[in-house]
């Protein structure tokens, strides 16, 4: 078989698999992933809530390009290409050490020349616009438009003038998270850094359950959490299964302490993953996990333990004014834990709460990304608390344990590609699925770098 019939044969993933480390390592390849991928996708580049009032601004910058996303008035959202079209200088500085821009302006006035435009993008004033003898019409002066949509409460962009409907673009993985209505959720924290890894390897650490028990030891005390990975077109989704005598459509949502007494176990988790995660829970379901053992009897079995729990956290949330989405048992078990949106966003989602990453590109030094997370949730209306983008180091003191557990993984991946030892990542066929199927379409688009069967 040759090594063009090798690549062809790899299809549905389920076959162990090599991925070439050029996606990694290569400052080639990072320079062509600007014109291959970055302009040609759907971007995750901030919230609807980010830009609540008219004239309202956010920057999203990625490699060579910034984006300007504008409330031009109270029904519309435009995104730009923030540069006059005079000289090619950036409209909005993104201040220095921060994410991005934002703010609120009346308009957008170019610190060069002081051509001006308005919220729409058109021009509205041009210096001694008689010089140009009537050259510059209205289309050549204003600013250029970039594809613009909304889903989930987020807001994307595409660079691409010619590209598929973002809907169309999300599928499968809008139908299965819409019924968690993700728009309602609000942020609770949100932090960026500069890691020393490839975008790749970063969103990496968070695609897959394989490496729980290793990296996050922690929490083999509450059960085995065998995790499952499957891929969904351009994107891939995971999960975990179900443990015996368990809900198979609830367990893939919400892990319960399984050892000794699940009242208790179930518990000290949540209590865990609250104080050293601070992500994936809530303050309400750590107070109702912790009235389990006066709430119900010792012996009682674990689904029914379950069921319980998330009754009352439910009731509790209702009584303050926090409203979950009802979502069919087996929509929430085949919906798994977390959703990867090809090629660098993840959305862990769950009825009341969510965990987002996300990395891309710090210039094009294929060793270094911009890594960011957020946690979401459900608040009371008027409650939302006002969560900005903050930046932090890769501890963990900045981010909590149980991520620094993740991240200290990174560094030590990225240099380990390198090595004249290493022939490739060899994912897990059915605990890291969605590792393959990343690389998978990468390639499709990168026109190299396909996942190939192991040979044996």
């Amino acid at each position: 078989m040759s090594d063009n019939d090798n690549k062809i044969a790899v299809t549905d993933l389920t076959e162990a698999v090599v991925i070439p480390t050029e996606a990694y390592i290569s400052e080639e390849y990072a320079r062509a992933e600007r014109d291959k991928l970055w302009r040609k996708v759907w971007l995750q580049v901030g919230r609807v809530e980010d830009v609540p009032e008219v004239g309202n601004y956010l920057t999203f910058e990625i490699l060579d390009d910034s984006i300007l996303i504008v409330r031009s008035d109270e029904e519309t959202i435009n995104a730009y290409h923030n540069v006059c079209p005079h000289r090619g200088r950036r409209l909005v500085d993104p201040p220095k050490g921060e994410r991005n821009g934002s703010g609120k302006k009346a308009n957008f006035v170019c610190a060069y020349h002081g051509w001006r435009f308005d919220l729409n993008g058109n021009n509205d004033r041009i210096p001694y616009r008689e010089d140009w003898q009537g050259a510059l019409t209205d289309e050549c002066v204003g600013l250029a438009k970039v594809n613009i949509d909304f889903w989930g409460g987020w807001i994307w962009i595409n660079m691409d003038p010619d590209c598929e409907p973002l809907r169309d673009y999300l599928q499968p993985a809008a139908s299965m998270l819409e019924p968690f209505q993700l728009q309602n959720m609000r942020v609770r924290w949100r932090k960026w850094g500069i890691f020393d890894c490839n975008w790749k390897v970063a969103l990496e650490a968070f695609n897959e359950t394989y490496h729980v028990a290793t990296t996050h030891p922690e929490f083999n005390k509450f059960g085995e959490f065998r995790g499952w990975a499957k891929a969904q077109g351009k994107h891939s989704n995971l999960g975990y299964e179900a443990p015996k005598d368990m809900d198979q459509n609830q367990s893939a949502k919400l892990r319960l302490g399984m050892n000794a007494d699940p009242r208790l176990s179930t518990a000290e988790m949540q209590v865990y993953t609250w104080e050293k995660a601070n992500t994936n829970t809530t303050a309400t379901l750590v107070n109702a996990a912790l009235r389990l053992k006066d709430d119900l009897p010792e012996g009682t079995p674990p689904g029914e333990v379950l069921q319980h729990w998330l009754k009352t956290a439910r009731s509790d949330d209702e009584a303050r004014g926090v409203v979950w989405p009802t979502v069919d048992p087996k929509h929430v078990g085949e919906s798994g834990t977390a959703w990867q949106i090809f090629p660098n966003f993840q959305i862990g989602h769950a009825v009341n709460n969510m965990l987002c990453y996300s990395a891309r590109p710090y210039g094009y030094d294929p060793d270094k990304c911009i890594f960011e997370g957020a946690v979401y949730e459900l608040f009371p209306e008027g409650e939302e608390p006002n969560a900005p983008w903050e930046y932090c180091e890769a501890t963990e003191e900045a981010w909590c344990y149980v991520l620094s557990q993740d991240f200290s993984n990174m560094a030590a991946v990225q240099q380990g590609m390198k090595s004249a030892g290493f022939t490739g990542p060899k994912p897990n066929p059915y605990m890291e699925r969605a590792t393959a199927n990343l690389h998978r379409n990468l390639a499709a688009y990168m026109g190299t770098g396909s996942p190939e069967k192991i040979k044996k």
